[in-house]
């Protein structure tokens, strides 16, 4: 009952922590979405193979894309500072947060897309240039509609991953839970609100998981 009490009094910036966490996490994935899935779609297409092979647009688009996929979080917050700071003017705080996010899911998300896009049967797309549709209409009619279900899923990958993102950003100042947990829990030698920090990041996973894995399923029943 102490331990709650003495909870109480930081509920408002526990509130506002968690407001600011899912409204970094919830632009970031619309712009990883815009930037994401056409990008992974020019993966696909560019490919051996693809409905508009290009080898060399393919290999430069596969190199960006694995290099923005392999660089650690906590040091691409470092490398686009520049960036962040032309962007919103400051690199702190939650807004300033959303730039290195949204620069760290776009990659991700375009990998997975370009894997989602793959499982379609190749067979669908033939028959649709068969018929004679174009590459655009194949994309659209087919390829997307198709893989939706498996788009979604990756989309809920790329969440799910923004929220611990999220959660790193707070380590140099970028506002949510983990500057939250950083502030209140570490630097007060506080365990139990960290507890309590952690505890409500794996609530909001666990949400944000089910939400897009039934979207998925709808999508898949259709």
């Amino acid at each position: 009952m102490s331990a709650l009490a003495d909870l109480l009094p930081l509920a408002p910036q526990l509130a506002e922590a968690t407001r600011e966490t899912l409204l970094m996490v919830a632009v970031a994935t619309g712009l990883a979405v815009l930037g994401g899935v056409p990008l992974g779609v020019l993966l696909l297409l560019t490919a051996p193979g693809g409905l508009a092979p290009h080898r060399v647009v393919h290999r430069v688009l596969g190199l960006a894309v694995d290099l923005g996929r392999s660089l650690p979080f906590i040091i691409l917050l470092v490398a686009v500072a520049p960036v962040t700071r032309a962007v919103v003017g400051t690199t702190i705080g939650s807004a300033a947060a959303i730039v290195p996010l949204t620069i760290g899911a776009v990659p991700f998300l375009a990998r997975l897309v370009e894997t989602s896009l793959r499982e379609v049967a190749p067979g669908k797309v033939q028959a649709a240039l068969s018929m004679g549709a174009r590459r655009r209409d194949v994309v659209r009619a087919v390829l997307l509609p198709e893989a939706m279900p498996s788009v979604v899923a990756s989309c809920t990958v790329t969440v799910v991953a923004l929220v611990g993102y999220s959660a790193m950003a707070g380590a140099v100042g970028g506002g949510g839970l983990g500057d939250f947990a950083i502030r209140y829990g570490y630097q007060q030698f506080r365990t139990d609100i960290t507890l309590v920090t952690v505890a409500l990041l794996l609530v909001v996973v666990q949400l944000l998981q089910q939400l897009g894995d039934a979207v998925a399923r709808r999508l898949s029943h259709r």
